[in-house]
């Protein structure tokens, strides 16, 4: 494999670049090679923590003038932020860890990325090819860890792969359904000379996403969508994704058509758009369930059939038909007959469409909707979302949404842990542009708010970033709050603090009598504030404030938002008796969702 080149050799190698064929060859060693792949596919941003196995790439890095690495406090933190600067930019997120613990430590946020389609490439270093398999001192074999989670993963153990890994890896990333690709690189590569050849021979067999939507399926959506009398369309995050969200717009506008947006396509519709019915499923609207439920066509874009989308599925919309457009053909039938597959990149779909609809509502009559709409708009006026005062006299977390949606507003980046802070941020903000809403869907990874803020206020320097994260989220991840101080991310963290696992209370509030087992955390009023996080954000270098008063709420707001040199941390201290409504409980017909406690909608079916 060649001895290891030093580093004068490296600072005086020589570029030897083929005249008139535009291909450069340099010499080099892997670990150089790494740092030359990424600088040619135009990274600038990685975000990373070195150890020994990955330790010979942090040499040639210091010497890149246009990557930027941000040391990060945990390997966990640097996918997450990889995985909120890909949401953010549309782009491929990257993040380094070495072997062992440290690779292990970034599966939680692959596994995030590959559950809601984020491009992200991670690199990690792995222990010596000889050692491989001995179980060396940090040795894991992350390749076989992740394949149940990555698009691919790459094992790499001669130097002169790595430049074709490692750009096969970007376009495995970012191309037909994105996700997470690994490439697990040996140290012995890394130290190993080679050239380095850009660009490099790519070996990619049999991967051929299928980007244009077949015209005879598209035809046949488009005659479909002309005679249907009940008709939603049913958008998931796919749009988002595709960068699909203008398409749309002009689509939904042209067949006046109502739409749901699911949690990972807020912002493909404005909340102004009197067409978006808002959030579908377990904590959706009335309205969007009612949609649903009582449709008699889904025309499905960029979605999955989520269990928290349709609850009980043999139940879920039993007189539709099924239009699904999917960029992956692997989702389309899985838990959805779809009597019209559209295998295709949906932002190419819907262009099709829209050119198709014109000539579809000639021939076959377009329908008349006005029914339709009639009962949906009552639906939507009679069953709004809301919320009530709290019984206990504690600030309501929902009031506290609602103030940073009009004093913010909605050019902000707002980024969500999970549980009951998700949905009220999902439900009172108000987004109105895509890739403004940043959230764990599929996997509901708590800990994903604070570093995953982080990467979208690098990839958005400009806008202002708010991390809403809940008391039990926050504790998972905050050590990222030192990484954005001695960087110089200012994003802005609202803890929706009830001093619980706020989700999981709900749900014992509601199915086991009461019983809190284990979901008190003591963080908030009236406890003993175990950590202060007041005092925990002076501690890491952010400014802290608290607020436990309706009256103060919009003044805290609007002092974190004149702070631009430094994090903000809010202490927002919340009843923990609020829930989220409406609901469903899960396995059960979105035909029973309550929109309150106890109180189900009357739902006057013709029928």
């Amino acid at each position: 494999m060649g001895k290891p080149a030093s580093p004068a050799t490296l600072a005086q190698a020589s570029a030897l670049k083929a005249q008139g064929d535009g291909v450069i060859r340099e010499k080099s060693t892997g670990a150089r090679s790494i740092i030359r792949s990424l600088e040619e596919l135009g990274v600038d941003t990685v975000f990373g923590l070195p150890g020994g196995a990955i330790l010979p790439t942090y040499d040639p890095l210091m010497d890149s003038t246009s990557l930027r690495h941000i040391l990060v406090r945990h390997e966990q933190g640097a996918g997450h932020a990889a995985e909120g600067y890909a949401h953010a930019t549309g782009k491929v997120g990257v993040c380094i860890a070495t072997s062992g613990p440290g690779a292990t430590n970034l599966t939680t946020a692959v596994l995030d990325a590959y559950m809601d389609s984020v491009p992200m490439l991670a690199i990690t270093g792995q222990v010596g090819a000889a050692l491989i398999g001995t179980d060396a001192f940090q040795e894991a074999d992350i390749v076989g860890i992740t394949m149940p989670i990555t698009k691919h993963s790459f094992l790499v153990t001669d130097a002169k792969d790595i430049p074709a890994r490692i750009a096969e890896a970007y376009e495995l990333a970012q191309t037909g359904r994105p996700g997470p690709v690994i490439v697990d690189i040996a140290k012995s590569a890394q130290n190993a000379e080679c050239d380095f050849v850009w660009p490099p021979v790519r070996d990619l067999p049999g991967y051929r996403p299928v980007t244009r939507p077949n015209a005879r399926q598209v035809r046949e959506a488009a005659r479909l969508v002309a005679t249907a009398e009940r008709p939603v369309f049913y958008v998931g995050g796919g749009v988002i994704r595709a960068g699909a969200a203008e398409e749309l717009r002009e689509l939904v506008k042209l067949t006046g058509i109502p739409a749901v947006t699911t949690l990972n396509a807020i912002g493909s519709l404005s909340v102004e758009d009197p067409h978006n019915l808002g959030m579908p499923g377990m904590h959706g609207t009335v309205a969007a369930v009612d949609a649903l439920q009582r449709s008699d066509l889904l025309i499905t874009l960029g979605a999955r059939f989520d269990d928290r989308v349709t609850g009980n599925l043999d139940l879920f919309a039993p007189h539709a038909k099924v239009i699904h457009a999917d960029i992956d053909p692997a989702e389309i039938g899985k838990n959805r007959h779809a009597d019209v597959p559209i295998v295709g990149d949906v932002k190419e779909t819907i262009v099709e469409l829209i050119e198709e609809l014109p000539a579809a509502y000639r021939q076959y009559d377009k329908r008349d909707i006005s029914a339709w709409w009639k009962r949906l708009n009552r639906m939507r006026e009679t069953y709004p979302l809301g919320w009530t005062p709290t019984e206990d006299g504690e600030m309501a977390p929902q009031y506290v949404l609602e103030q940073l949606a009009e004093i913010v507003g909605p050019d902000a980046i707002y980024v969500a842990g999970v549980g009951q802070h998700q949905m009220w941020a999902s439900q009172f903000l108000k987004f109105e542009n895509p890739r403004t809403w940043i959230n764990s869907g599929g996997a509901g990874t708590m800990g994903l708010a604070i570093p995953a803020a982080m990467g979208a206020k690098v990839a958005a320097p400009d806008k202002a970033v708010w991390a809403i994260d809940g008391d039990g989220c926050f504790q998972m991840t905050n050590q990222e709050l030192a990484t954005c101080v001695i960087n110089d991310i200012p994003i802005k963290v609202a803890i929706i603090n009830n001093s619980s696992l706020g989700m999981v209370r709900q749900w014992q509030t509601l199915f086991y009598n009461a019983r809190y087992s284990n979901t008190d955390l003591d963080t908030g009023s009236g406890t003993r504030n175990v950590p202060d996080f007041v005092k925990l954000a002076d501690a890491y270098g952010c400014v802290g404030l608290r607020c436990d008063k309706p009256e103060d709420v919009a003044d805290t707001i609007r002092q974190a938002m004149e702070i631009n040199d430094r994090p903000v941390v809010i202490d927002f201290q919340v009843s923990a008796d609020a829930m989220v409504w409406p609901m469903v409980a899960a396995g059960v017909s979105n035909d029973e969702i309550q929109y309150a406690r106890d109180l189900a909608p009357n739902w006057d079916d013709e029928e």
